[in-house]
């Protein structure tokens, strides 16, 4: 190998992303949707999981990778719950997880970020765009560990991914809204 496909391969390495894991005991998916047309339900998904790399240098270059336990969906109604894990909405037994895998990365006003990526839910993907507040500085833990956090929104049509269950209500109108709200809060631990 010659001095300059050395530096080439060095020069490579050192602008590498650096991998941030998230730490499942400190991260969450949220939700809220309208019920009855008048008030939303909120509730929380199971387990996230995945990696975020991060270039400082070059935010577009970098990339989001992350898995929800959608058969830990919770809305503090376990008649709800189950009929949320069942085919008329997840269908967990089948697809028991969601994921999302980011396409592209880029700076938006203020200081925060846009993710456009593939959000995979019962089997169907679509692409959504995760508005990305500003990442504060890393910190480090009492152990050591180099940990920072971000929490990031978006807003789907459940019923583009096949989520299309409902009942009219005598008042007019349905028993679910379509619009989801949907709300990521991570912490996430660089890689060593």
């Amino acid at each position: 190998m010659n001095i300059s496909a050395a530096l080439a391969v060095t020069t490579i390495t050192a602008a590498a992303p650096a991998a941030w894991d998230l730490d499942p005991a400190h991260s969450s998916a949220q939700f809220k949707v309208r019920h009855l047309m008048i008030s939303h339900v909120r509730g929380t998904l199971g387990e996230v999981k995945g990696t975020v790399w991060i270039d400082e240098a070059d935010v577009t270059r970098s990339r989001v990778e992350v898995t929800i336990d959608a058969r830990g969906i919770e809305t503090k109604d376990a008649k709800r719950d189950e009929h949320l894990r069942s085919a008329d909405f997840l269908d967990v037994a089948n697809h028991p997880n969601i994921t999302f895998k980011s396409k592209s990365v880029k700076a938006a006003a203020g200081g925060g970020l846009q993710v456009v990526g593939d959000l995979a839910i019962r089997g169907i993907t679509r692409s959504v765009v995760l508005e990305v507040d500003p990442l504060p500085t890393g910190v480090k833990d009492p152990w050591g560990n180099q940990k920072r956090g971000a929490t990031a929104r978006t807003k789907i049509s459940r019923k583009a991914w096949g989520l299309t269950w409902n009942m009219a209500i005598e008042a007019g109108g349905v028993a679910v809204g379509d619009e989801v709200g949907i709300e990521l809060e991570v912490e996430l631990a660089k890689r060593k």
